[in-house]
């Protein structure tokens, strides 16, 4: 009978699943996420993935990996290095190493350590663990090919098929070193092969070899692990992605506003999967296109915002580029359009799968003429729901195309999310025409609050109007090139957005007394939070302003940024919004950090650079 191992408790854990682009590493881990996330655990993840489309299998630009950092109480970050490291090839161990912490577990199948293998790797020797400097003790070798066809010898399936299962083995493997209950990942494989039930039985299968192989071996490690939930709060959860959180903010708003969604698109790296889940949705009122090109998916949304619609593009920083000219559409028609730029690397096709956030001065600034337009950016895979639903709503109150900004690490990454009801959501009211502007409306007759435009949908009678490229008079609506009234309109549609009203900015940790403050926006929020705290662990007073609306800028931004000895702003671009703040904030210099590699921010390099600027 094995010996019962000792089932410790941790508050947190990082868990990260490497393998070739073909081995399932991102669906072994959004499982493991997703159980984890079920169990009540925070959890905050990373998905790599490799920018080859089809890199030579066992190569180490083929490599594919998804870290998860799991957590008792809340989880900022996937994590700056993992706890156990799975590696099923030579290429995998190689290439992911430096992702490990020194003491770290780690899992590889070595079945995938041939000579060949290594070859492919560039190893020198077949001593791999010593070329690496890895402990042997650390290593939980495990032949998982070789298992993995006994399992399944009898299934019928093909050899192809059976390897695709690997990533099952695997899985079992760290669900028994974490104590999971194999049901929910059971409940999930029959989910998600419901047509293909043989499938979803046969990985079922191979999950518990993995599970039971660990159980009997013990597997090289002096105990199993448990993190329990502490921080919950009652209510229904699920792990959600950025992308995936982002659809359901637009529908959620196009609902709250009684309007059906339209989204018109064109499938780019790393913005796609918005299309996708958005095109399951027909039965809530969502229309979704997919266009021939970049150019023509924004158009269509600008003609769907002319007739009614919650209208929506969805895209990356190329994509931008080629919208630019139906969103100045947008801006001089004053119609609600919501952009959705998920950044990615750049400039040109740049690193597709990797991210950055170097499109904020793009989306301020990069259309011709004076063309001012809201920009937000979400700052956690859950917060891009808030941030999308905020958009909406600003787009349909106040006749304005709104930009928001997401990235990769945000928008393919997840965590756990407490689904929201609708009934606490905050009210949408576009700002329509009223009865009594029948007969004598005029397109651009505005709201003196506000300098709102008032919207009438194509078919209302008495309400025939006409919108178009060309500059209109802003008491007709007639083509005017009068250069008093251009000059007015443009002074209009600037006023119309610095009238927005936006939350304050909160500061967040030593407020009252930090001798640093930390500036940053969008998706770097865990990381910069984060490092905030481990400087505040660290005996130095620390504090973190971070921007979820950018233009118009929250009221209180300048009394922020002013009111501290020392202030950073850390970007993952050269400097875009420390620009953005120095134009927009007189006598505002900062401290700068600035890191353009594709990757999230290390933790540990932040705290080292802000300690830095203390000394």
């Amino acid at each position: 009978m094995a010996q019962q191992l000792e089932v410790k408790e941790l508050d947190q854990v990082v868990v990260r699943f490497s393998g070739d682009s073909g081995d399932g590493m991102q669906l072994a881990g959004n499982i493991f996420s997703t159980v984890s996330a079920t169990v009540g655990n925070d959890i905050s993840t990373f998905p790599d993935y490799p920018a080859d489309i089809r890199a030579p299998q066992g190569s180490l630009t083929g490599v594919s990996g998804f870290q998860v950092h799991i957590g008792a109480g809340r989880v900022y970050t996937p994590g700056d290095l993992c706890d156990v490291l799975v590696a099923m090839n030579a290429a995998a161990l190689k290439t992911q190493l430096s992702h490990a912490k020194p003491q770290a577990t780690i899992i590889i199948d070595t079945d995938s350590f041939g000579e060949r293998d290594l070859q492919k790797a560039e190893f020198k020797t077949d001593d791999y663990l010593g070329e690496l400097g890895i402990d042997r003790d650390r290593v939980v070798a495990c032949p998982v090919t070789q298992m993995v066809k006994e399992c399944l010898a009898d299934s019928g399936m093909d050899n192809k098929s059976v390897l695709k299962c690997r990533n099952m083995f695997a899985l079992g493997l760290v669900c028994w070193l974490f104590d999971r209950d194999l049901t929910l990942v059971e409940n999930f494989l029959r989910e998600k092969f419901a047509k293909k039930p043989v499938v979803a039985e046969n990985n079922i299968k191979v999950v518990h070899a993995g599970y039971d192989y660990g159980h009997n071996v013990h597997a090289s490690v002096p105990a199993v692990y448990r993190i329990e939930s502490k921080t919950k709060e009652p209510g229904r959860y699920m792990d959600i992605t950025g992308n995936k959180a982002t659809a359901y903010g637009l529908i959620a708003a196009a609902e709250k506003a009684g309007l059906r969604l339209y989204l018109g698109s064109y499938p780019i790296t790393p913005a796609t999967d918005i299309l996708h889940e958005l095109a399951k949705h027909k039965s809530l009122g969502v229309t979704t296109v997919q266009c021939e090109d970049e150019i023509s998916g924004c158009a269509s949304a600008v003609g769907a915002a002319f007739a009614g619609a919650l209208a929506a593009t969805s895209t990356s920083g190329p994509g931008i580029c080629l919208k630019s000219e139906a969103i100045n559409l947008a801006v001089i028609d004053e119609l609600p359009l919501v952009i959705i730029d998920v950044q990615r690397g750049g400039p040109s096709t740049g690193l597709p799968t990797k991210s950055e956030q170097t499109d904020l001065l793009q989306v301020l600034y990069g259309r011709n003429g004076e063309s001012p337009m809201p920009v937000l950016a979400a700052t956690s895979p859950t917060n891009c729901f808030h941030a999308a639903y905020m958009a909406s709503k600003i787009a349909l109150e106040h006749l304005t195309p709104v930009v928001l900004l997401t990235d990769a690490y945000i928008a393919n990454g997840s965590a756990a999310w407490k689904l929201p009801k609708m009934a606490e959501l905050p009210e949408i009211h576009p700002h329509y025409v009223t009865p009594e502007m029948q007969g004598h409306y005029t397109p651009y007759e505005r709201d003196p609050k506000t300098q709102v435009r008032y919207w009438a949908v194509p078919g209302q009678e008495g309400f025939t109007h006409i919108l178009g490229g060309l500059e209109k008079d802003g008491h007709t609506g007639a083509i005017s090139t009068e250069p008093e009234n251009h000059n007015l309109m443009d002074h209009l549609r600037a006023e119309k957005v610095e009238r927005i009203e936006v939350p304050n900015v909160e500061v967040q940790g030593d407020k009252d007394d930090a001798e640093l403050l930390i500036v940053g926006f969008g998706g770097t929020y865990g990381h910069l939070y984060t490092a905030m705290e481990e400087m505040r662990k660290h005996g130095h007073k620390t504090a973190l302003a971070h921007f979820e609306f950018i233009n118009p800028l929250p009221a209180n931004t300048a009394e922020v940024l002013k009111r501290y000895p020392k202030v950073v702003v850390a970007e993952q671009n050269l400097g875009q919004f420390a620009a953005y703040l120095r134009a927009k904030v007189d006598g505002f210099v900062p401290y700068t950090f600035n890191q353009v590699k594709g990757q999230p921010f290390v933790v540990s390099e932040l705290v080292e650079n802000f300690e830095d600027l203390l000394k």
